[in-house]
């Protein structure tokens, strides 16, 4: 790779001085091995660098001089830890433990977060793109706080008849959004955030739930001026997420602009007339509506 080619890469991140750089590293859903991670720190030590983890589940080796840049970037491909990204281009997808690990998870996050990566990752946008996915509404992940956010929810109802009112998923609800009225509970569906919480909680298994399904939202931000991300649509299923990335990204590349970031043009470039473009493509059954 020429040296001006690789500094226009993303990864590359000039410091302060100006005598050092950055080297972003692509870590999708933040998963790593012991020999990757022995592979990053042996790179870090011959080279005379530090290590900075980032907040996108990532790692960055810092104060890299210029002269062997090329050297590092080759030696982290080989390591299976390649160069990241940083600038107007799709980044490090995010993703919480999901049911791999997680008792609170509804989905799969971890999969579906390297799939999205792979398919994703890197592209030249005229923004900055993130995407990350939370497997519940506990949002460890602030997903709804990126470009794209994919939040894990399930919506729960009562068995007429077999409630003993015994009270135990009012006291696990964090919204308040079940009460215990004539000794049976009463779910309250416009509270409740679709985490789950109470189902899992039932000594009597009598809450049940409709199967997981994706939220997705579109357009949010961190920063000095945070925003949330505004709803989009929520489907059933990973592939119908993938059907709906897919649109988005194709979306922000083609109508986005630069130097202003996505949520601050979402308006003046049409979301919602894309939004019901969107949905309207969709097979029916793929779309879940209520949340």
């Amino acid at each position: 790779m020429r040296k001006w080619a690789l500094h226009e890469k993303g990864g590359i991140i000039n410091e302060m001085d100006g005598s050092f750089c950055t080297i972003r590293i692509r870590i999708p859903a933040g998963i790593i091995t012991p020999q990757q991670m022995a592979g990053i720190c042996r790179i870090a030590e011959n080279y005379g660098t530090g290590l900075h983890l980032t907040t996108r589940q990532t790692a960055e080796l810092i104060h890299v001089r210029p002269g062997v840049m090329e050297e590092v970037v080759r030696e982290l491909e080989e390591n299976g830890t390649p160069l990241g990204a940083e600038k107007s281009e799709i980044v490090n997808v995010t993703a919480c433990p999901g049911t791999d690990r997680c008792k609170y998870a509804q989905v799969d996050s971890i999969s579906l977060a390297l799939s999205l990566d792979e398919k994703h990752f890197g592209r030249d946008m005229p923004v900055k793109a993130r995407i990350a996915i939370s497997a519940c509404p506990n949002s460890c992940v602030s997903e709804r706080l990126n470009e794209i956010g994919i939040t894990g929810v399930v919506r729960p109802y009562r068995i007429p008849g077999t409630c003993t009112g015994c009270g135990t998923c009012v006291q696990y609800c964090k919204e308040k959004a079940i009460v215990i009225k004539n000794g049976t509970i009463q779910l309250d569906d416009d509270t409740c955030v679709h985490c789950g919480m109470c189902i899992h909680c039932c000594p009597f298994h009598i809450i049940k739930s409709d199967p997981p399904a994706y939220h997705i939202t579109v357009g949010g931000k961190r920063g000095r001026h945070p925003k949330l991300g505004k709803h989009f649509v929520t489907v059933k299923s990973p592939q119908g997420v993938h059907l709906c990335v897919d649109k988005v990204v194709e979306w922000i590349y083609r109508r986005a602009w630069g130097d202003i970031l996505l949520p601050d043009q979402l308006d003046d470039i049409g979301f919602e007339k894309f939004r019901e473009g969107v949905i309207a493509t969709l097979p029916p059954e793929e779309i879940v509506t209520g949340y």
